[in-house]
């Protein structure tokens, strides 16, 4: 049996949002498969999501921001993990209840998304970042 093709996407996030990175996915996409995507970092996730309307993002973003404040916020004293900034803590919050990894149906090079589906990097950080998703066609 062959081994799987294993490729990286490398994204620059500017700060906390969606980033949608399905168009940088399709180049690497051949043949059919089960597509495998996971990020190699704790502080930010994958996710499927309406790529239509970009309320949708804003609403989801002040959700999570209102789930886990920064630690700086009067609700959150009860962080003890405070060393890399305010942001850190909710970020790794944010990220245990978000998926890292995510598996879409491929046919003949094309994934099988709905049609208002999207596959988005969640940063959860405020800060710029490098991150790093594997991409895997199985």
């Amino acid at each position: 049996m062959p081994e799987p093709a294993c490729q990286r996407l490398s994204i620059r996030t500017q700060g906390a949002g969606f980033y949608e990175i399905t168009r940088s996915i399709i180049p690497m996409l051949e043949g059919t498969g089960v597509l495998t995507l996971f990020i190699r970092h704790t502080s930010a996730s994958l996710l499927i999501q309406e790529n239509a309307d970009p309320d949708v993002q804003t609403d989801l973003m002040g959700f999570l921001t209102r789930l886990a404040p920064h630690a700086d916020h009067p609700q959150m004293n009860w962080l003890t993990h405070r060393i890399e900034g305010p942001d850190d803590m909710p970020a790794h919050i944010k990220a245990a209840l978000l998926p890292t990894s995510l598996q879409i149906p491929v046919i003949d090079g094309r994934m099988l998304l709905g049609r208002w589906q999207g596959i988005y990097l969640v940063e959860h950080r405020d800060a710029p970042h490098a991150r790093e998703v594997v991409v895997m066609l199985r």
